[in-house]
């Protein structure tokens, strides 16, 4: 479960985004709440470094550094910014090659923009910057093993590739397209170029599967959280919801040009967040 990024292929994000994490994340006991808030804070530094406009060496160079302080958290001398998280890796085991995957994920669009990723890097993609994170994340919110895995799974990639769908044209203004390669040949689509592919009428043919894709993995994630505590998926529970109304709201509009940013209503997030967040 992706925690929503500034960038928007990533998911760390948008002012409406970045309140349904903490309105989410609110609820937890303070511990949980710290925890969520340390693994929050990573990923927007390692975010806005992909981000950032600096060249593309010293960018590989500071998430490099990175993932030199994240073995040193390990290795039992964390770096200044790191000595908070020490508590919470040991309270709720939290995994370094997590850590490190999510520093993979952003990395990947540092050498060049990603630009019509196959399916197999698209699938990646969203593992190392959201399906990471909520290994991390359900640690925290204290799920059994198994079923925490395969919630991080699915709830992940449902997350990110819904983030792929809103933010289609804003990527394309970063030089970046999400889209799969499979998808867009499958649609007569044979550039690559962003701007030129949010153009095309067939688009439509490529995002409509992927939106199908990522309900197939919302329906995942329900049936996970449906045999686990309420108290334990809470958080999850909200992130989904916040963004599979997000989903219906793309499916409801189209992908045709133009197109409308859609926003969850400030009453639908309310009704969310009454629904879930009290048991």
């Amino acid at each position: 479960m992706t925690l929503e990024a500034t960038s928007p292929g990533a998911s760390y994000g948008s002012t409406a985004s970045g309140s349904s994490f903490y309105a989410a994340m609110r609820i937890l006991p303070h511990d949980q709440r710290e925890a969520m808030f340390q693994i929050y804070s990573f990923c927007r530094q390692v975010d806005d470094i992909a981000d950032s406009d600096g060249p593309r060496e010293e960018r590989l160079a500071a998430l490099q550094e990175w993932r030199n302080d994240i073995d040193a958290l390990y290795q039992g001398h964390p770096p200044a910014r790191l000595k908070d998280y020490v508590a919470s890796v040991k309270t709720f085991g939290l995994k370094r090659e997590d850590f490190l995957a999510i520093v993979d994920g952003m990395e990947m669009d540092v050498p060049q923009d990603i630009r019509a990723p196959d399916m197999a890097t698209l699938d990646l993609y969203c593992d190392r910057v959201a399906s990471a994170v909520g290994r991390l994340s359900v640690r925290v919110f204290g799920l059994p093993e198994e079923d925490g895995i395969q919630l991080a799974y699915h709830l992940g990639r449902a997350l990110q590739l819904t983030n792929i769908l809103r933010d289609i044209d804003e990527d394309a203004g970063l030089g970046r397209l999400y889209l799969p390669r499979e998808g867009l040949l499958h649609a007569g689509i044979t550039s690559n170029d962003p701007n030129r592919v949010i153009a095309e009428r067939a688009l439509p043919k490529v995002c409509l599967p992927l939106a199908q894709r990522a309900k197939v993995h919302f329906e995942k994630s329900d049936e996970i959280m449906n045999r686990n505590r309420r108290r334990a998926v809470r958080a999850p529970r909200i992130m989904s919801k916040y963004y599979h109304s997000i989903l219906d709201l793309l499916i409801a509009r189209g992908f045709n040009a133009p197109r409308q940013p859609v926003r969850v209503s400030k009453v639908a997030r309310i009704l969310i967040l009454l629904r879930y967040a009290f048991i």
